[in-house]
């Protein structure tokens, strides 16, 4: 056994426990005969970009705490780390640094796999995986072939979000607020040939899976179903006047359609477009609005405009002429991109006809006042009864909509459908660093899969990267092939796979990382999978999430898998916070950058008033980060983690104080002096008790390290971290507290009690921090692996109440608190709480008409 350390010295002890763990392979995890013990603690793989921030720190801290937890209780732990590794990051720093994407790429996963090692984490870095190398590209492209024979990927035309900065395609998805979420830049609308997975074929499956994922966030779970957007309508045509075409709509409300007082559609609809070959205005309007994305977030963020065809649309009960407007808020791929126009009950169809003057016309009436559409406000989204509807009025609104339905079946020009918001996955990239998908374009075959045996299709190292457009597409060599088929002269696909589709399935390829003759082992994969516990952003929810649920579907299908589900339980955690310093001359400060001076923050180098923004999203260009490699130096991986886990509960964002950093960094060290002392006092051969032993105190005491083991595992089963360290935050001040009383030895009964509470807490602690922990498990005595010990249970004799805690109240006021025995008798507490001191003041002189008892809670003197 080691000499123990005298003082804390975290560097030196971080370093000695992360050697041993590697060199030991301490966390390398094998399969087993028993599967019920296995336990699949997954984290989302970062993308490395360079160096690990808070966020990073957080994120890995609460899954390695889970991952340590699950291995104390006896669990098979199966806990990777891998690498998303490619993406236009890469592609854009080669483009300003002049290095290769794979250059950088490989240089930054050294870095950032140094600094996730100094953090302690407990990874089986023999998994390691990384999506851009040739082996996890080459069985990705053997089963993008293998969904293509299967017919769940296919190419089409279709009008697709543009990206003017980075060039290429984005996923609706990928769409924030009108803009690309890596580039910021406005999205731009194109029609572009595209490759799709075919997610639609499993809507009805995704949606109704979610009722089984319990352990998922019901936000999480929400948003997938809001997405997905099953919906059930009515499909029918207009007839248009003059023309013998019809113009077919869905809608989810047909319960209005006497309200109708115009119809939209699409700029793409080929009704747009033939008014528009004819019409300029149409024409110009048509390109005004491929200025603004096909996301549906962003038509309704945008303002509505619209372009009047002339032409009119016949109201199929009615005969009414209706005018057909192009409206740049309606998507052509939602629906058949056309939509019958009720301004009163549809609050976009209202803005729309206040802006151009169109009547609205109420025809379900709320109760109350009735509606008049010359003096709405705003239009009526709820429930009531149809008016102005001819034969349907009197009706409320859902059986209206069956009633309305049935009439325009039988009239023939419609039909009952369900639909769908969901669309099928673009997954075209124009961008070089990416996986290459594996066709080729024949001028004689048209488009044929790449062969098995010419797998993988690899990108050419000799691109010229400009950050514009795609490099593949102007090679001149890699992209000209001969086809498989004829032998004719044909060209490659140019476009790479959407990064998503890497993620979609790194979960299932650590099961089986080192497998180099296929894709998946199902024995393998079938002992760990699903994942029991995911860790990761909410932010993912309906891409990463939707995505990776679909793309096991599939595989399940292809006989890769066998669950239904890969995610069993879902922890998103929040974000890292930190207040931001703006100067009005000098822009972002750091900290060091302002002054306080009588009240006011100043910008020490002008003098300015700083603009102070309260807990932003920690950020490089705003300077309110804080480098993760400077805390850990400065105090240690374990105070790290420590502050992280305790600082908010792991669902919420963390406010960041620096206060809070020495907190930890403090309590790191009351522990290390305490389990000191403790050995210090203890004879040898001191054992941890096992009953209840000694007087009031001791047994007091060691009730409080069973509560704490008892408040700790429920702590960590719910997930609610923070609580847990602040209740062995609780048991080391009464170890102190204990101690602080008594000089030198202390008796056999309250070493064993001591040592038990010493070993209760380092234990306990082992999860948040696993550095400290082992080696205070030394100093204890034991040469074994704390990472490989066993949790505590706590003792159910311990954990019965000795002592309670009772209110006394004066004419319902808090004056004091008792602490007394459990089977105190009511003529004693009443004694006791007449007789306390602190109550003695308001009862003095004055005499006490009632005792009001209420068992084990509290004790009101009414006085008079």
């Amino acid at each position: 056994m080691n000499k123990p350390m005298d003082k804390y010295n975290p560097q030196a002890i971080e370093a000695k426990w992360q050697a041993v763990w590697e060199k030991e392979q301490i966390f390398r995890a094998t399969e087993q005969a028993d599967r019920d013990s296995k336990f699949y603690l997954l984290v989302m793989f970062p993308y490395p970009s360079g160096r690990i921030h808070m966020g990073h720190v957080r994120n890995y801290a609460i899954g390695d705490l889970i991952a340590r937890y699950q291995r104390l209780r006896g669990r098979n732990v199966l806990h990777p780390m891998g690498w998303d590794a490619f993406g236009m990051p890469a592609e854009n720093a080669a483009a300003k640094q002049g290095v290769h994407p794979n250059d950088w790429t490989w240089r930054n996963i050294d870095t950032m796999r140094r600094e996730l090692k100094s953090m302690g984490l407990s990874y089986d870095w023999g998994r390691e995986l990384a999506t851009c190398d040739p082996q996890y590209a080459h069985w990705e492209q053997h089963l993008f072939l293998r969904l293509y024979q299967r017919g769940l990927v296919y190419r089409r035309s279709a009008l697709v979000n543009w990206d003017p900065v980075d060039q290429t395609v984005l996923a609706n998805e990928q769409v924030i607020d009108g803009k690309g979420w890596r580039s910021g830049a406005p999205i731009e609308r194109r029609e572009l040939w595209q490759w799709f997975l075919r997610i639609t074929a499993y809507s009805d499956e995704l949606l109704e899976g979610l009722n089984q994922l319990t352990g998922w966030p019901d936000t999480v779970r929400l948003m997938q179903t809001n997405w997905i957007g099953r919906s059930h309508g009515v499909e029918f045509s207009f007839a248009i006047e003059g023309h013998d075409e019809r113009l077919q709509v869905y809608t989810t409300r047909p319960d209005t359609i006497m309200g109708v007082t115009f119809c939209s559609i699409a700029a793409e609809h080929p009704l747009a477009r033939k008014v528009a070959s004819r019409d300029a205005g149409a024409h110009e309007f048509i390109r005004d609005c491929q200025r603004s994305g096909t996301s549906e977030e962003a038509m309704e963020r945008m303002e509505k405009k619209g372009y009047d065809t002339g032409l009119k649309a016949i109201h199929p009960f009615t005969a009414a002429r209706v005018p057909i407007f192009i409206a740049n808020f309606v998507l052509m791929n939602y629906g058949t991109g056309a939509v019958m126009a009720v301004p009163a009950h549809d609050q976009r169809d209202f803005d729309f006809a206040r802006r151009y003057g169109l009547p609205i016309r109420a025809v379900i009436q709320p109760p109350g006042e009735p509606l008049r559409g010359e003096t709405m406000t705003e239009a009526w989204t709820g429930a009531g009864v149809l008016v102005h509807s001819g034969p349907f009025d009197g009706l409320d609104h859902e059986r209206a909509k069956k009633r309305v339905a049935e009439a325009l079946v039988q009239q023939g020009i419609g039909k009952e459908l369900v639909n769908y918001r969901l669309r099928d996955w673009g997954i075209s990239r124009q961008r070089y660093w990416g996986n290459p998908i594996p066709m080729i374009h024949c001028p004689n075959c048209g488009v044929v899969p790449v062969p098995e045996e010419q797998l993988p299709v690899a990108l050419p190292h000799d691109v010229e990267l400009t950050g514009v457009g795609n490099p593949l597409e102007r090679h001149p060599t890699w992209k000209h092939v001969c086809c498989p088929g004829c032998g004719a002269a044909a060209l490659r696909e140019t476009d790479t796979m959407d990064t998503f589709v890497e993620s979609s399935w790194y979960f299932l390829r650590y099961c089986c990382p080192h497998l180099s003759d296929a894709p998946l082992d199902h024995q393998q994969i079938n002992y760990w999978m699903p994942v029991n516990q995911y860790v990761g952003g909410v932010e993912h929810a309906v891409m990463h999430l939707l995505y990776a649920r679909f793309f096991h579907k599939a595989l399940r299908d292809l006989g890769e898998v066998d669950c239904d589900e890969p995610f069993t339980r879902l922890l998103t955690q929040g974000m890292v916070r930190k207040d931001t310093y703006r100067c009005p001359e000098h822009g972002w400060r750091y900290p060091a950058d302002v002054l306080e001076q009588e009240g006011q923050l100043l910008c020490r180098t002008c003098q300015a008033v700083i603009e102070v923004g309260r807990n932003e999203k920690m950020s490089k260009s705003k300077l309110n980060i804080v480098d993760p490699n400077d805390l850990i130096a400065g105090y240690g991986a374990d105070t790290a983690r420590l502050f992280m886990l305790f600082a908010a509960p792991p669902e919420r964002d963390l406010e960041w104080n620096d206060s809070g950093i020495d907190g930890a960094w403090r309590f790191l060290n009351r522990l290390w002096r305490l389990v000191h002392d403790i050995v210090g006092r203890i004879p040898p051969g001191c054992v941890a008790a096992t009953a209840m032993v000694g007087d009031d105190s001791l047994r007091h005491l060691r009730g409080r390290t069973h509560a704490t083991i008892d408040k700790v595992s429920f702590d960590m089963e719910r997930q609610q971290f923070n609580t847990g360290i602040a209740a062995i935050m609780e048991l080391v001040s009464e170890g102190q507290q204990f101690l602080a009383g008594r000089d030198g030895a202390v008796t056999p009964e309250e070493a064993s009690v001591l040592r038990e509470l010493a070993e209760s807490a380092v234990v306990l602690l082992n999860p948040y921090a696993p550095h400290i922990t082992e080696e205070l498990w030394r100093v204890l005595g034991y040469d074994s692996h704390l990472a490989l010990h066993r949790w505590p249970q706590a003792d159910p004799v311990a954990l019965q109440r000795q002592e309670m805690t009772i209110v006394v109240q004066v004419n319902g006021k808090l004056r004091a608190r008792l602490v007394v025995p459990v089977d105190v008798t009511q003529a004693s507490l009443e004694a006791m709480a007449q007789a306390d001191s602190r109550v003695q003041p308001w009862i003095a002189g004055k005499q006490v008409r009632q005792v009001v008892v209420v068992p084990g809670r509290l004790v009101n003197l009414v006085v008079g």
